[in-house]
């Protein structure tokens, strides 16, 4: 090898880009990905500043204002006590955002070390673990979740909890699957040899390389918490009114979707697009994280 080929080589690998770094410029070339994640940052940063953004107080009635259509007044039209749709949705994002990321941080939190624990350890702790996932897997997702909302009580902690619990066997799957995949590989049987504990093998080595996954699941998982949190606050089992929650906002505007079909079109189209967004983001995410995609 030459002096000039050596110092190129030299200068590639001095110059070779970070794994996020090229993740990131992978994401940026998916249009649908990035419009997702223009939406999902609208939505979170609507939620953030919410008291400064919303033009009324989301609680307060006027009686002179039943079901008002759209106005110059009231830009999404006013519900059946005259409180304001654009201030409701927008404060609605703060629960429906709040219950999508607590309950995937609650999913991840329990899923991941008790996957890592039956993907890594194998034997009689991951047959007990797999049945356990198996069975609360064989209940649709929706119906547990009603279920557990209905125990624990009415109310948006207890819904967030309720959601979290049913999605976290998805993420024991997940993360023993990939467990399975990486403890084979060379890395992992090098770390073994050199003799690596094996609870440093598995949070030092396993672990990090399947993180991305898990980033997908989650963006994923994220838009099934907020429709099941709409649905569990539609049922009257999330949040409580008269604070604000798109699923409840649709519950009220059932009773009057001939007479004010505002009152039930805004918070639907809130939860489509906050929903929609999350998925694009995901699959971006997928393809962008995936090492095998050039």
């Amino acid at each position: 090898m030459t002096a000039a080929s050596l110092s190129a080589v030299v200068a590639d690998e001095s110059h070779e880009e970070n794994p996020w770094a090229r993740a990131w410029r992978r994401l940026k070339r998916r249009k649908g990905a990035m419009a997702g994640l223009v939406v999902v940052s609208l939505f979170v940063l609507l939620a953030f500043f919410a008291p400064l953004v919303a033009p009324y107080d989301p609680v307060a009635t006027s009686w002179s204002a039943v079901r008002k259509a759209p106005s110059w007044a009231h830009w999404m039209g006013t519900d059946e006590v005259g409180r304001d749709i654009l201030s409701r949705v927008i404060w609605g994002s703060r629960a429906s955002l709040s219950a999508g990321l607590v309950s995937v941080g609650i999913a991840l939190g329990v899923g991941v070390p008790l996957g890592l624990l039956a993907g890594y350890g194998g034997g009689w702790i991951d047959s007990v673990l797999s049945r356990i996932v198996d069975a609360m897997l064989a209940v649709p997702f929706l119906i547990l979740a009603i279920a557990l909302a209905a125990f624990l009580g009415p109310s948006l902690g207890n819904a967030m909890i309720a959601i979290g619990v049913t999605a976290t066997p998805i993420f024991v799957r997940l993360t023993r699957g990939q467990t399975l995949a990486a403890k084979v590989e060379d890395y992992v049987e090098a770390a073994r040899a050199v003799g690596n504990p094996h609870w440093r093998i598995a949070l030092r080595h396993v672990l990090p390389n399947i993180v991305p996954p898990l980033l997908v699941q989650a963006s994923l998982a994220i838009a099934g918490a907020i429709i099941a949190e709409a649905a569990l606050s539609f049922l009257g089992l999330g949040q409580q009114p008269p604070a604000p929650s798109w699923g409840s906002m649709l519950n009220s505007a059932q009773r009057f979707i001939a007479q004010a079909p505002w009152m039930a079109f805004w918070p639907g189209f809130a939860i489509f697009f906050a929903v929609l967004a999350f998925n694009l983001l995901g699959d971006g995410l997928r393809d962008a994280l995936d090492p095998r995609h050039r």
